[in-house]
Order: structure tokens, then sequence, then C-alpha cells
């Protein structure tokens, strides 16, 4: 039985106490249950929460469910001792300048800003990066309580017009406008139900192509099925109904189509995708012929192709063809054939992360263990020189347009805040144009990074970062955090929420597991369908190697992911609950015999495999976190999740939390935190990250035993 002193740790009592002196369990709702069964592939499986998959704004059951859940949570998070202190802090050390890289269309520069604690990103503009910019757009005052957000933004060729989109409670479904950059007017066009598209303006910035679904069924936007894309041209100034259909393929219902007119004005590509893995078909259609048909260029779904840009007929393309780190090809469309693609910059010994096009050089990303490396490259592939970066971190942006001579990117790392660069791609000058001041000292810190073995003796390496100073006693309250899926690279980015639970004393560990893009596609696919486990096993690996290097014990141990991520969480606490003190699941994928009969969950079959295949049903059944809780003693746990996510439905985290407290056998708490008018992440505003950070660091300091010294220290 675990030690339960966590509540009491800085108590002027023994710290080993008699079983009579246990805290009680907190009582948690009574969740129905019902005698639901299934037969797949032969096997019976029981799914005894199925009810509480019913949408969450109509099922009156389901919104009693949740109302019950909250109230016990709310009720404990609020009696934390150190919950207040740990908010003020947090909302004191987010309270910085933010700006993201600016973005440059008729001469201006655009960026968005968040001067601290605004609940969402406000858009700016700016004639020069000498003058005073001014705003263009601010969603903070599109609702009371900011959970309108500006999703997306694109500007016309000429800076004249705006296509922004609108996502309204965390949803991924986005709603498009148009505004006049100059005056700020407001045009009537509004395109409704689009998701997982941008939009793409034509070089005369008449118009733009976009892609959307069909208007779901009443009472079915949340919770149905992305099917049947459609892809459309949308003149500025007309309604939405006026739009002229472009491409559609109704026999491919499970298409999906991304859009990108060329630099040059002449072509539209029409980028095809089936689901998560970048496999793609490309289309190119001659927008100087108004009558012509898109002509396949890429016919198959076989490889990545993703496009760069062009030189008139030549194309350039990243893939993964004949490279699993990629490469760079180039495609002339007078001569299409694959016997005569060219190699323009080749597969190096480093990951291939991404290419952009800017003042007729390529400027390559690369990842080094999952450190950034930037390159440059002339467009018939020879080395210009790299762009030093200084420190191990995460650079992105350098985006732009063929005839820029600029390109602006941000660099920052686990202690480093983000800081914003321009940089003359012709000279390779670069400048400094904003630096984020946090209130703290970066020296105060230390990150490395490790390589430890997985259980099949795969090597993987893992950032560790906590101040200076770490005795390796095995005392240090420390937060494991993964993902492992969809060729996503964890790399060391800033974070105020993990700089908090630095300077609250815990060790912040990620390692980079298989099924991620850190070292191409091969290590991709080595954590996805039936080699899934591999990912579960390596962030195993990694608590087992903290434990055993002196950093920590399983009482102080916490595990942390979200969306693939809470999945991975789940998985771990199932298969091992020894070896962790508390866990916190986010947004996670639960239920892996169900996901893709909702939204977008039908794209994850790339990694998750289908129940439709048996070998592949038994993989899924094998780690399913929903279906693999038994009696035991689980670590406390804080699920979360949101009313409007309809990426992950909250269903996920329902039936699992409602099983994992039917399951569990001691008595740390497991709990359930249901946050309303929010989705899966994007989008969200700040007090509600702010707020929830604040819960989740409460429960594990509470939970884990930390030791807390001002201003965290606990006002008893």
């Amino acid at each position: 039985m675990k030690v339960l002193l966590r509540s009491v740790a800085l108590a002027t009592i023994p710290l080993l106490l008699s079983p009579a002196f246990a805290q009680p369990r907190l009582q948690t709702p009574e969740t129905r249950r019902i005698g639901h069964v299934e037969v797949i592939h032969g096997v019976e499986v029981a799914d005894p929460y199925r009810w509480l998959e019913g949408d969450v704004r109509v099922a009156a059951e389901v919104q009693r469910w949740i109302e019950a859940q909250n109230r016990v949570t709310f009720r404990y998070l609020a009696s934390l001792p150190s919950r207040e202190a740990i908010e003020k802090r947090l909302t004191a050390l987010w309270n910085y300048e933010k700006i993201t890289t600016p973005v440059k269309a008729g001469g201006r520069y655009h960026f968005k800003k968040n001067a601290g604690l605004q609940n969402q990103y406000v858009l700016w503009v700016q004639d020069s990066l000498v003058e005073e910019p001014r705003v263009l757009l601010d969603p903070n005052g599109w609702s009371k309580d900011g959970t309108i957000a500006l999703a997306d933004t694109t500007f016309s060729d000429d800076g004249r017009w705006l296509a922004y989109a609108v996502a309204e409670a965390g949803s991924d479904w986005v709603t498009w406008r148009v505004m006049e950059v100059a005056t700020g007017k407001l045009l009537p066009d509004e395109l409704r139900w689009v998701k997982f598209s941008g939009v793409s303006w034509t070089r005369d910035g008449k118009g733009f192509f976009y892609s959307r679904y069909p208007e779901p069924e009443e009472g079915r936007a949340y919770q149905s099925l992305n099917r049947n894309m459609k892809v459309y041209y949308h003149r500025v100034g007309t309604p939405q109904s006026d739009d002229v259909l472009v491409y559609h393929r109704p026999e491919q219902p499970d298409w999906g189509y991304t859009t990108k007119v060329t630099d040059d004005g002449r072509y539209l590509i029409l980028t095809f995708w089936k689901g998560t893995d970048a496999k793609y078909q490309v289309h190119v259609k001659d927008l100087e012929d108004p009558y012509g048909m898109p002509a396949p260029l890429i016919d198959t779904f076989d490889r990545e192709y993703s496009f760069i840009g062009n030189d008139g007929p030549k194309f350039y393309f990243l893939t993964d063809l004949d490279a699993p780190l990629r490469r760079v090809i180039s495609i002339d469309l007078d001569d299409p054939a694959p016997s005569a693609w060219t190699t323009v910059i080749p597969q190096a010994e480093s990951m291939l992360e991404d290419v952009d096009y800017v003042g007729n050089l390529f400027i390559a990303q690369y990842l080094e263990d999952a450190r950034s490396e930037v390159k440059i490259y002339t467009n018939e592939g020879k080395h210009v020189r790299d762009v030093e970066l200084g420190q191990i971190g995460r650079a992105s942006g350098f985006g732009g347009r063929r005839t820029d001579t600029e390109t602006f990117y941000s660099f920052s790392s686990f202690t480093t805040p983000p800081s914003i660069y321009r940089y003359d791609v012709a000279t390779g000058d670069r400048k400094l144009i904003h630096r984020s001041t946090v209130d703290f000292d970066p020296d105060d810190y230390e990150v490395r990074q490790v390589f430890y073995e997985s259980k099949d003796g795969t090597r993987v390496p893992m950032f560790i970062a906590h101040r200076k100073g770490l005795e390796l006693d095995g005392s240090n309250p420390t937060l494991l955090y993964g993902y492992g899926g969809f060729n996503i690279s964890m790399t060391p980015g800033f974070s105020p929420a993990r700089l908090i639970w630095m300077e609250m004393g815990g060790v912040f560990a990620m390692p980079n597991l298989r099924g991620g893009g850190e070292y191409g596609e091969e290590w991709h696919q080595a954590g996805t369908r039936l080699e899934k486990q591999n990912v579960f096993d390596d962030f195993i690996a990694a608590a087992e190697w903290l434990i055993d290097s002196g950093y920590t014990r399983p009482e102080k141990l916490a595990i942390s992911g979200g969306s693939n991520g809470g999945l991975l969480v789940g998985a771990a606490m199932t298969q091992r609950p020894d070896l962790f003190g508390a866990a916190l699941p986010a947004v996670g994928v639960m239920d892996m015999l169900r996901f893709h009969h909702f939204t977008a969950g039908r794209f994850w079959v790339d990694d998750y495999g289908s129940t439709d295949d048996p070998e592949e049903f038994a993989a899924l059944l094998a780690y399913s976190p929903y279906h693999n809780l038994r009696p035991a003693d689980y670590p406390a746990t804080l699920v979360t999740t949101a009313d409007t996510d309809d990426r992950v439905i909250p269903a996920h985290s329902f039936k699992f939390a409602a099983a994992l407290q039917h399951a569990h056998r001691g008595t740390d708490p497991v709990l359930i935190r249901i946050e309303t008018r929010a989705g899966h992440g994007a989008g969200k505003p700040v007090s509600k990250v702010i707020a929830q950070t604040a819960d989740q660091w409460a429960f594990l300091a509470e939970n884990l035993g930390m030791a807390l010294s001002p201003p965290y220290a606990r006002s008893d």
C-alpha cells in the first residue's frame, strides 16, 4: 500500500504513521453501469459506460454527471493549501509580452501580440519595422469570457485584404471572414463549416480557394464524422452560396484537400490527404486556363510530397521517397515522369523537418537529436551557410516568398523565453527585434540531454531540466511528459507552466519517444499500429531510468500528456500503476475501439490501426486504457477534458474516469476536471489556461508531498 502522507507533508508529526491515521478516500459520484457488450472478431467486449458518449449539449444525464463530477473536483482543488499561491505566481510569471514572427504582405508587417494576460492574441500591423504598429484585429472583445478566438489569418498578395478565421469555445470548426486592411472595414463575407483548411488567395486579390465540409446534421456538429470535403473558390464580397465548386470526389468521401496558389500566381496546388500520415497525392491546375481541370502530378498515396515552391514549371517538394529523413526534389511540369525527378538537397544524417523558399534560397530546418539546426542552400542544392542559433533550443518561422530578401524566426528553449529575429537571406545578417522579458533568472536552471535504453534496447533521448544544485537522492518531485505519435517531434521550447514547476522545486523530463518525428519516418512507424506498445515501453523505461539514476522514486514521480499523450499516460498507468505517484491525462484518446466513430477520429487509423483488422483489434484491445482498468491501487489522477472538444470528444475522458473510479482500490484521489466552453486546446483563453495549470500543479504538490518554499509555501 502507498504511503499516504501527502496532505500532511509539512506537519510537525512523525513521518511514519499507523494505518489508523491514513487519509480517507475521497468520495466521487457513483456512475451508472450498463450491461452493454459487443462481440468483435469473436471477442466479447464490455462497454459499461457507453451512455457517456451522449452529446453534452443535449444529453441530460450526461450533463448531470458532469455537474456532479465537477462539484467534487473543484471543491477538492479549491481546498488545496498551495493552489492560491501557485495561481498567483503563475499569473505573475505569465504576464510578459509575447509576439509571433512577423508576416509581410503588401509592404507591411503583420504580427500577433499578447500584452501579457490578454485572453487572446491581438493582430497588429506596421508599415515598417521602425514605425509604430497599430491594432488591426482584437478578438478580446468578441466574447465576455474570452472563448472566441482568432484561429488563422491570411493576407492577399497586395496586402489589401485579410481573411481571418474565428473559432468559438475551442471547436475545430471555424468561420472565415474578410476585412479591408487599410480601413479596417469588415465585409459581409461569412464562410461556415470549415475545418482543417486554410485559404489561399489568387494573385489578383479578388478571391481565394478553401476547403469545407457539408453542414452537419442538426445536433451532430461536435460528434459526427468529417467526410465529403470539397474545394471552393470564394470571390470577395459575395455570399458563400455563390462560391464555385473547384474539386470534389464524391466516390472518395474520406479524402481531404489542401490548397496553395504558387507565389507567381500561375498554379493552384491541390494536395490530397486521407489521414494523419504524410502520404499525399498532388494535382496541379493552371490558373491561366479558366476551364482546365486539376491534372495529377503524383497520383498515389505512397509517400510525402509537401510543396515548397516553384520556379516557373519547376516545382520543389519535401519528400521521404527513398529518404526516411527527407530530402528535397524538383519535378518539372514539362517532364513530370518520376525518372526525370532530381534531388536538390539530399538526405542528411539529421531529420529534415521543414523547408522554406525565400529570396531564391532554401531555408532547411533540421532536428539533430530533437534540437534545431538551420541551413541555407541555393536552389541548386549548394550549401551556403548555417544559421547560428547559439544553444540547444527550438527555432521556428522562416516564412516568406521567393522574392523576399528577409525572413523572421523565433528561438526559445526550456530556460530561454522566445526571441524574434530578422534574418537577411542574402547576407546572413540577423537582428534581434524582440525578446520576451520574464521574471526569472535562467542562470538558476540547467538543461541536459541524456540517452537511455528502452525495453528492446532502442536508444531514446530525453531532455531533463531543473534548478541547479539538484541532489540525486531519489527525493525530487519529477514530472515526466510525453507524446509519442503522429510524426510530431517534442522539442525544447519555453513554457511558463514548466518554469513554474521547476521553480517549485520539481524536475521536468521529456523523452523523445518512438512514434514521433525526431528521427524520421522509420522512428515514427516504429511507434504505430502493431508497434504502438513501443511508445509505452519507451515511456516506462524513461520513468525507470529517472528512478535508477537517483532523480526520483515512484511516489514522487508524476506523468503527464495531452491528446495522444493522454493515451500515453492512460496506457502507462494501467500497465504500471506501481511506477507512478500521480497522473495527469489530458484530452486523451482512451477508448481505442471506438475512436474512429467520431469527428476526426477516422484519420488516426494511420497511427493506431483499426478494429476492422483482427490483428490490429487485438493490439488495440491489449493497451486501450478504458478496457484495461482492473481492480488496483492506481496513482492519484486528475483527468482533464472540455465540453467542446470536437477533436478528441470528451466521452473518451468521461468513460475512462468513470471506469477508473470504479476500479480504484487505493485512497489517492481519482478525479476528472471538465472545462466548459473550451475544446482540445487551441484558442483557450489565458485565464482558463492559468486556472487549469494551477489546479494541476497544486494537485501534484499535494499528492507528491512537495515541500514547498516561498512563494509557494502552504498557508495552513
